[in-house]
């Protein structure tokens, strides 16, 4: 598999931050939360984490901890995985990708949820 490299800021003393991936959404996710968080230490990470949580999500229930945009923590089970939500899922939704969140199906709430990136804090 290729990897991809993506520059996330040069700063004045000409130093480059770079990021090596094999999935160009992982670039992209990187500099997005790069861009909301001011860290290219904590985007690197987040993405990571992100990444990690998508991967648990299709194969099954995930548990996960992210910030609310009320600065409450919430602690969630969600999945993507098809055969758990497809009676929820009817195909006509816009990606949540394009507005730097993730959506998963909330098994508790049975309903769809979504958090930012930058807002994820722990996958289990």
């Amino acid at each position: 598999m290729p990897y991809l490299c993506g520059v996330i800021k040069t700063d004045d003393d000409m130093k480059t931050n770079m990021i090596i991936s094999t999935d160009s959404r992982m670039v992209t996710r990187m500099a997005v939360i790069a861009r909301l968080t001011g860290s290219e230490l904590m985007a690197g990470a987040k993405a990571v984490l992100v990444e990690a949580l998508k991967d648990k999500m299709r194969n099954g229930i995930a548990h996960f901890v992210f910030q609310k945009k009320d600065g409450s923590y919430r602690e969630a089970w969600g999945t993507t995985n098809r055969s758990l939500a497809e009676k929820y899922i009817n195909g006509n939704g816009v990606t949540r990708e394009a507005y730097a969140t993730t959506a998963y199906f909330d098994v508790e709430a049975g309903g769809w949820r979504s958090f930012r990136w930058e807002n994820l804090v722990m996958v289990y």
